[in-house]
């Protein structure tokens, strides 16, 4: 070999003392690094943070955990609104769409998601100052308007696709594709419950139906299937929750014994089986909901001035039902269950069933806030007066909002993934606050862009979970809600 064609370092590596010097000097830099990313001691530009996995006992999966640190939230509600609800028309005032009402200024695109754009167009609804701090909130939710001083807003929203079913999922899941675990299951996984009579994860769906992307909303994924979601309703319970005539208590209970004891000897002889033991764990569960889901669901032992509140009298029969699902809620976060979702909003074939609004925006979507605005509204109200909101989160989101001019056919507003508005309010977030902002159109986030990401890291802070931290091994990745992305929205925190 002609010692002329190779590299200075190539020559030094000849060397053997050279050689040996840097090995060394490699080695115990990697050692060095290695230990301080376990002690998390790596500065900001290197950081390295390393898994938590809850330390589950696959006998006991729905146990109470311990967070990574103290949270100031215990339970989350989330109201989730399909089809996307007009920023524009709701919480997101925009004087400038007065002023350009019905022409079509520079700016705005020739076609969006749904064909050509028409002109810019005023709110369908008049906006007026809502409590101390003023909120311009709009008439169309004038209940959720006398709620301004307790909402946190966050305006500035923006998501990565344009379509419902891949935005419900990546609202929900993290990602756009189905198969992936729901929000709900990786909080139930890393927390479990309070009360073990009940699901840590109830997804109470819309009187209409389910929503569009169904089940995957509230999955489990690719975690283990005990932390999906458990979906009922006020009027649709689980089936088979009341004993045949032809079987008594007594009898029934010597059975569950005799079925408890055999199930155990059996999982002696799996050791280690989580499969087994969450299956097990799962028809015990279903087993103690025969007691537990009759007594909290019986929304007609609450007091008439409730009912009143709610709406659950009203002449609407989907309100109504609405309302009841409201107050079922309610009970569930009374009795410790974790994560309870409620849906306002369904994928049927016929009529109006959610928020999608390419035509006749000022009827659909007035329909639709008849339904979700007092019910919702009361909920929180209630929550508030029992002292819930020194525990519960609660989070009112849709998947992406909707354009602040109209489709060619100049009744309705097409999808909008670039700005939209979504708010908290409760457990360790500021009260009567905006946060971020769109243009003067509420067509693009203009300040502190907010995605998706970010809104969920921020509700899994809130519940002391490192969104960061909180991972599950799947598929050779350290797999989390949040990706590889997201950071916590310090400035809503109160």
């Amino acid at each position: 070999m002609n010692p002329f064609n190779i590299s200075n370092n190539g020559r030094n590596l000849l060397n053997r003392r050279k050689f040996l010097g840097q090995t060394g000097g490699v080695f115990g830099s990697l050692g060095l690094i290695s230990l301080l990313g376990q002690q998390n001691l790596l500065g900001a530009s290197g950081e390295a943070k390393t898994p938590i996995r809850p330390k589950i006992n696959p006998e006991e999966p729905y146990s109470a955990r311990r967070g990574h640190y103290q949270g100031k939230a215990k339970q989350v509600l989330v109201v989730y609104c399909p089809g996307a609800v007009s920023h524009v028309d709701t919480f997101d005032y925009k004087p400038d769409l007065y002023k350009f009402h019905g022409k079509k200024p520079p700016g705005i695109p020739a076609v969006t998601f749904e064909g050509p754009t028409g002109n810019i167009a005023k709110p369908f609804w008049d906006f007026k100052p809502r409590g101390k701090s003023g909120k311009m909130v709009s008439e169309l939710v004038p209940h959720l308007g006398e709620m301004a001083d307790d909402l946190c807003f966050i305006h500035s929203m923006t998501t990565k696709t344009s379509a419902h079913p891949q935005g419900e999922n990546f609202f929900n899941t993290g990602s756009t594709f189905e198969g992936f675990p729901s929000r709900g299951a990786w909080i139930s996984y890393a927390l479990g419950t309070e009360n073990q009579n009940l699901p840590a994860f109830v997804a109470i769906n819309d009187p209409r139906g389910r929503p569009r992307s169904g089940k995957n909303n509230w999955g489990s994924g690719f975690l283990p299937a005990a932390y999906q979601g458990t979906d009922f309703s006020a009027n649709t319970l689980p089936s088979n929750l009341k004993l045949p005539k032809s079987i008594t208590n007594k009898s029934e209970k010597k059975t569950n014994d005799i079925l408890k004891f055999l199930n155990e000897k059996h999982l002696e002889k799996f050791p280690g089986d989580t499969d087994l033991a969450a299956r097990i764990a799962s028809y015990e569960l279903a087993g103690k909901m025969q007691m537990s889901i009759p007594e909290v669901s019986n929304i007609d032992a609450e007091p008439e001035y409730i009912i009143d509140e709610y709406g659950a009298n009203s002449s609407n029969k989907t309100k109504s039902a609405y309302a009841r699902n409201c107050i079922l809620a309610r009970r569930l976060l009374e009795q410790g269950v974790r994560v309870v979702e409620l849906y306002n909003g369904a994928n049927t074939p016929n009529g109006i069933n959610n928020w999608d609004s390419h035509n006749n925006i000022k009827d659909t979507h007035q329909q639709q806030a008849d339904i979700m605005d007092q019910p919702t509204a009361a909920l929180i109200r209630d929550m508030k007066r029992r002292g819930m909101l020194d525990d519960v989160l609660v989070v009112w989101c849709t998947e992406f909002g909707r354009m602040p001019f109209l489709q060619a056919n100049g009744t309705g507003r097409d999808h909008n993934p670039n700005s939209f508005t979504c708010f908290l309010a409760g457990a360790g977030v500021k009260k009567g606050y905006s946060y971020g902002s769109s243009d003067a159109w509420g067509f693009n986030c203009a300040e502190k862009p907010v995605e998706i990401f970010d809104f969920n890291a921020t509700i899994l802070h809130l519940l002391g979970l490192d969104h960061e931290r909180l991972s599950y091994y799947h598929n050779g990745l350290e797999q989390r809600l949040t990706v590889v992305h997201g950071h916590v929205i310090e400035d809503v925190l109160a």
